[in-house]
């Protein structure tokens, strides 16, 4: 038993610390990137393009946080000013609206450019956001710091988890967080391009609450992905943004 408590306690310790020295990294990381006072630049496209005096998303905020530390201080977390500041008044929005929380996922680089393995993300216009998850009806976060494998989640055409059917996307969720980005967007003068998820969860997508709202909105919802593709995108959904001035 004696022996029991001393390996708890030396795991419990070894993770206070382990968290306190990633604290203390993101901090400083963070602090070598402050905004400026500088414009933001997007060169090209989201798949051949580059990004000037990109911005760091924040590490965490009140109702979302960044999903991997490595990713994070590896300069995968930039955007154009103007998305930056869509994305942050969206959360301040949905704050107002529910209690639940939400996870940023790759972004760009800090100069743009190829964003390995992605295909696009190239010039600060695009993000990955995390689906909001459900355990039993109930807004569940066990799969949120899963860092880089999250992307390796499988979920079946309904949503749910492949190893644990009680675990599934929150589509009323993800169909709120769509809409409140689009109306961010528009004030600031972006607009959602383009979204990619998983084909074969779009349906899913449109019947959820609000979801008819994407249509009559125009929001593009990609119609057709090669299976490698479609398959990497059912953990997550991919937006890409476009200047409307």
């Amino acid at each position: 038993m004696k022996r029991f408590l001393l390996i708890a306690l030396v795991s419990i310790t070894s993770y206070l610390v382990f968290s306190q020295h990633v604290s203390t990294t993101i901090r400083r990381y963070m602090a070598k990137h402050p905004d400026g006072t500088s414009t933001s630049v997007s060169v090209g496209t989201v798949s051949n393009g580059s990004l000037k005096n990109g911005k760091l998303i924040p590490y965490r905020g009140t109702n979302f946080q960044y999903f991997d530390s490595m990713s994070y201080v590896n300069h995968r977390a930039f955007v154009h000013h103007k998305l930056k500041k869509t994305v942050l008044s969206s959360y301040n929005t949905l704050e107002s609206k529910s209690n639940r929380k939400y996870t940023i996922m790759e972004c760009s680089n800090k100069t743009g450019g190829k964003l390995y393995p992605h295909r696009t993300h190239q010039n600060g216009l695009s993000i990955d956001f995390m689906m909001p998850l459900k355990k039993n009806g109930k807004p569940f976060y066990g799969l949120d710091n899963t860092g880089a494998g999250h992307y390796l989640l499988k979920f079946d055409e309904q949503g749910y988890l492949a190893d644990d059917k009680s675990i599934s996307i929150d589509f009323d969720a993800t169909v709120q967080h769509i809409l409140v980005l689009e109306q961010e967007a528009r004030k600031n003068g972006l607009q959602i391009k383009k979204i990619i998820i998983n084909t074969e969860l779009k349906d899913e997508l449109y019947a959820a609450k609000n979801g008819s709202q994407i249509k009559a909105q125009g929001i593009y919802v990609v119609q057709k992905l090669t299976p490698m593709i479609n398959a990497l995108h059912d953990d997550h959904y991919h937006i890409d943004f476009a200047f409307t001035r």
